[in-house]
């Protein structure tokens, strides 16, 4: 479960050239080694920054190495080394396929119970649906599951759920966090969750990008929240062609951490686009990582003021002088990438501010929640996500999901570096969640209190630097106490006008649905429903 947690790239400079697969980005290719080139425009304080970095990738590299490694991925197109369908069933009585002549290069199919039976898994006795969401040109194809309502589907709303990564599925969701069912460490049996969100809406758990756990593609990959919201875009009018009855249902995006970037740029896609089946009611992000110039400003009151974070301090004085240093010159080099928008100054961004999560990883603290240690040596800290990844890869999971890959991987590595090595993480999307709110759409942006990755710290900080029409009364509104509806439970804080909402979520980390089961379903049932202040 990488999420938003990578590996300290700069640390080890010589990962790029080890990276077999990679697209550097057109912007480097077209100008070669003379990359200095591009930086034409950015004042010499920024260029100093940005040179420094590429200089300490060519000291270790050396020249050569530097345009060796730059040549190398001129025109690659990454080999996908997950594994490939071996017997893809597509007959007519085995899958239904969905396709739009407005959309000729995708198609949506839809498994039927001669091709897979996920109720049999016992995961949730509501009607379910698994199926691929292709990108034919492409050769490339998303898994997704879908769960309607346990209350009233033909009235309740629909919620998108995405994970984030990039490269991690959204199964985390379906079956750790939001999902009908968790799942027993020893026998990979099915838990049920009354908490589940499908309790009062129907739920798609998309496989996003290419690559991540069914998903697949046999010679194309995805390397940019861009593109990615593009698919999502596609799948959605199929998906609602198919499920007509559920176009007039209000209809949510929700995820979290990477889901910070992949969700504001889904919502432009769909706002932008004129002729489309389905509306836009909301969009729910929790724990992300939006706008990274603000964000990564907060690492530092998170783990060393306690008066701010609501902990105890968690590094020292010294590491936390460190992470203030460290700060300065990360701020320049995001603004550098915020101005251009190019691999050439977004990669050396994202390789130096990584640098700022030294300190606490060497706590051996978990990074997505603060008060324990990482359970786990991969990074994703969790052993409830191993359950996952052998649950997934039961033959006769696979089976009745129908699934079209040979393995399953929770995380996908290839996919995370692509995004990585094209500047995708340190880009801005907070402009994207302005242009929800100017279409008088809400936006809710919640946070557990005890995450450090995607902190609430700075996710409370993008929301009022935010610039929108209403962004004022946005910056004035004041924090109020948050009880949960039916037991009263204190849950947290909200400050709204009535359009934008923030919520910190007391006592979860980075997963509010997996720590704070009840508090989570009681905020996006009110949420859905229209309290969108948190009033009742």
């Amino acid at each position: 479960m990488k999420l938003h947690s990578f590996p300290l790239l700069f640390s080890g400079l010589a990962f790029v050239i080890d990276v077999e697969c990679a697209v550097i980005g057109q912007q480097i290719l077209s100008y070669g080694s003379n990359y200095r080139y591009s930086l034409e425009g950015l004042d010499s304080a920024l260029q100093d920054d940005v040179n420094f970095i590429w200089s300490s990738l060519e000291q270790r590299l050396g020249t050569q190495g530097l345009k060796k490694v730059i040549e190398n991925y001129e025109t690659s197109v990454c080999p996908i080394t997950s594994s490939f369908p071996t017997d893809i069933k597509s007959d007519s009585d085995s899958v239904e396929t969905i396709s739009l002549e407005s959309l000729p290069e995708y198609q949506l199919r839809l498994h039927t119970k001669k091709r897979s039976n996920p109720l049999s898994l016992g995961v949730d006795t509501v009607k379910q649906y698994t199926g691929y969401f292709d990108i034919n040109d492409d050769d490339k194809h998303l898994f997704y599951w879908f769960f309607e309502s346990r209350n009233d589907p033909a009235t309740d709303p629909v919620i998108l759920w995405l994970n984030g990564g990039p490269g991690c599925s959204s199964m985390t969701g379906c079956l750790f966090e939001l999902g009908p069912a968790s799942l027993n460490g020893t026998t990979l049996t099915p838990i049920h969750n009354p908490y589940s969100w499908n309790n009062n809406a129907s739920v798609i758990f998309l496989e996003q990008p290419v690559g991540v756990g069914y998903s697949y593609s046999t010679r194309s990959s995805v390397s940019s929240t861009k593109v990615a919201a593009r698919d999502v875009y596609s799948f959605l009018e199929l998906f609602f062609t198919k499920f007509r009855q559920f176009v007039n249902n209000d209809f949510h995006i929700a995820g979290e951490s990477y889901a910070g970037h992949y969700i504001p740029n889904i919502a432009k896609e769909i706002l932008d686009r004129k002729n489309k089946s389905y509306e836009l009611t909301s969009i729910m992000i929790g724990n992300g990582i939006t706008d990274p110039l603000i964000q990564y400003g907060w690492y530092g009151p998170m783990a060393c003021n306690a008066s701010l974070s609501g902990y105890k301090q968690i590094l020292s004085d010294s590491d936390c002088m460190k992470i203030d240093e460290m700060y300065s010159r990360c701020k320049r080099l995001i603004s550098a990438c915020y101005r251009t928008l190019s691999t050439v100054t977004c990669l050396p961004a994202n390789l130096y501010c990584e640098r700022i999560l030294e300190p606490f990883e060497e706590t051996g603290l978990n990074v997505y929640d603060i008060r324990g240690p990482c359970e786990t040596q991969d990074g994703n800290c969790y052993l409830g996500m191993d359950y996952i990844d052998r649950y997934m890869n039961l033959p006769e999971v696979k089976d009745a999901l129908g699934a079209e890959v040979d393995s399953y991987s929770g995380c996908d590595d290839d996919v995370f570096r692509q995004f990585i090595l094209t500047g995708d993480e340190t880009k801005p999307f907070q402009q994207y969640v302005a242009q929800v709110l100017d279409a008088g759409l809400p936006v809710l942006i919640y946070a557990g209190d005890k995450d450090y990755i995607c902190n609430w710290l700075g996710n409370l900080a993008w929301t009022e630097a935010l610039e929108w029409e209403e962004s004022i009364s946005y910056q004035k509104a004041e924090f109020k106490k948050w009880y949960t509806e039916i037991e009263g439970l204190p849950a947290g804080e909200v400050k709204t006008n009535g359009r934008l909402t923030f919520a910190r979520v007391y006592d979860a980390g980075h997963m509010v649905p997996h720590d704070q089961p009840q508090v989570a379903l009681d905020m996006v049932n009110r949420w859905i429903t229209g309290d969108i202040s948190y009033n009742r």
